[in-house]
């Protein structure tokens, strides 16, 4: 099967910006156990998050809101920054929208039926044949297994433009009304964000994609996910979740590069998706690496923060920017729980 290659990557924000202090107060004043809060609100100091991005204005937060006003935040906000990521990868990919022959959507912080890329595709210039696959329930694993997923298109089909769009708006999924203390910490991590890339078989563009791998590990679904409940979705957030990747991760990696064709040691540079620093300790423990080799996953975890399946292209993005080493390999946790692996070479 011929090898894809990534012609191009681009990352879009929406337009309210939210300090670490700000979401700080919000959280005392809108979570209803104080002392909850009080003792846990050391979470929002030690995240080594600076700033957010959100999709709604801050007093928005604070209100009291259902299923239905927090669907429609979504669509309206991941319809913006669909549109917004995907013109700025193709414009750098050099393409035109009726260039692109299928796209795979991922998202999964709102319900959109039709998907995004049916509502947003006719408003930008998708032919009305483009091939469709909008995946739900990858969570922070989305960025680098759907990546995967359009890489794997591409390839099948030799000539052919694959679009890969990545939304979620985190931030108006969290229940501030809750008593769990889990979406204390998730107050304190996650923000929103959009990420796009465009993929095709051949050479060129800035890496080729050499395949990719998965781990699902069994009889952890309460690690990581969402809750359906009233009036919103509840996080599933494991204080578990560190020293789980500390102590599985490593034999999780080694099993991926088996099934690549590659080892450990090959790989000059991992790209991992930063859930939170307390993840990305873990990770450099695992692995070995140096204590700071994945700075760049803490520069997009201070101005971003978890912005759950596109944070992954956010890192990729700078690591491209910087000099793409020889050999990479991308990684992400989810639901499941799940380890995403993607190798790239630089082109």
């Amino acid at each position: 099967m011929p090898v894809s290659h990534l012609l191009s990557l681009a990352t879009a924000v929406p337009p309210f910006v939210l300090k670490q202090e700000e979401a700080k107060e919000i959280g005392r004043r809108a979570f209803r156990r104080p002392a909850l809060f009080n003792r846990l609100s050391s979470v929002f100091d030690n995240a080594d998050i600076a700033t957010r991005h959100l999709v709604a204005p801050l007093d928005w937060y604070e209100g009291a809101h259902g299923w239905a006003e927090r669907n429609r935040v979504y669509l309206a906000a991941a319809e913006q920054l669909f549109e917004q990521a995907t013109l700025a990868a193709l414009a750098k990919a050099g393409l035109k929208p009726s260039e692109i022959d299928g796209v795979v959507t991922v998202s999964t912080t709102g319900i959109a039926t039709p998907s995004l890329e049916a509502r947003v595709g006719p408003k930008i210039g998708l032919r009305d044949d483009i091939r469709r696959i909008p995946v739900f329930g990858l969570g922070c694993a989305g960025g680098v297994s759907g990546l995967a997923i359009a890489s794997r298109m591409a390839a099948a089909e030799p000539g052919t433009n694959w679009l890969f769009v990545s939304v979620e708006t985190c931030s108006i999924s969290i229940r501030l009304d809750s008593e769990d203390p889990a979406a204390i910490v998730a107050t304190a991590l996650f923000g929103d964000g959009a990420a796009a890339a465009v993929v095709r078989s051949g050479d060129g563009g800035i890496a080729a994609i050499r395949g990719s791998a998965e781990k699902l590990w069994p009889d952890t679904l309460g690690i990581m996910g969402w809750r359906v409940e009233d009036p919103g979705l509840g996080v599933v957030f494991d204080r578990a979740i560190p020293p789980f990747i500390e102590g599985q991760l490593a034999q999780a990696v080694d099993e991926m590069c088996g099934k690549l064709g590659i080892a450990r040691d090959d790989i000059d540079r991992f790209c991992c998706h930063p859930g939170g620093v307390k993840v990305i300790d873990a990770i450099e423990t695992a692995l070995k690496l140096p204590q700071g080799e994945l700075n760049l996953e803490r520069e997009v975890l201070r101005e971003n923060g978890n912005m759950s399946a596109p944070t992954a292209l956010f890192v990729l993005d700078r690591l491209v920017e910087q000099g793409l080493p020889e050999r990479t390999m991308m990684t992400a946790f989810g639901p499941g729980f799940t380890c995403s692996g993607l190798l790239l070479e630089a082109a």
